[in-house]
């Protein structure tokens, strides 16, 4: 089971992979939203925020989300680890149940590059 250390370094991996895209990843990730990432098996919650094409974590929070970002994931703290190592395909693990992604249809067509 990936620790929470861990699951916040991927959240900073993934964060400098988006900053270093180009072409239409670059324009999906150039949103400027509220995002949360709850960690199902260690019942935590990153809230941060997507903006300039980066991700900017804004801590750690026990528990699910307490409030409602624009754009919300859910996963197993080892899917996260395995996500940004380009372990697991985020769009079968979405499609599997193993990843869930919520947010409006404009953010869910935009952020459709990025899968």
């Amino acid at each position: 089971m990936a620790t929470m250390e861990e699951c916040r370094s991927a959240l900073d991996k993934l964060s400098d992979n988006l900053a270093g895209a180009r072409g239409d990843v670059r324009a999906a990730a150039a949103l400027d939203r509220s995002l949360s990432c709850h960690i199902t098996d260690l019942d935590v919650t990153f809230p941060g925020r997507l903006r300039n094409g980066r991700i900017e974590v804004l801590g750690a929070e026990p528990g699910p989300p307490r409030s409602k970002a624009q754009i919300r994931l859910a996963m197993k703290g080892d899917d996260l680890v395995a996500l940004v190592a380009g372990e697991l395909n985020f769009a079968k693990a979405w499609a599997s149940g193993r990843v869930r992604l919520e947010a409006g249809i404009r953010d869910l067509l935009r952020l459709r590059t990025l899968l």
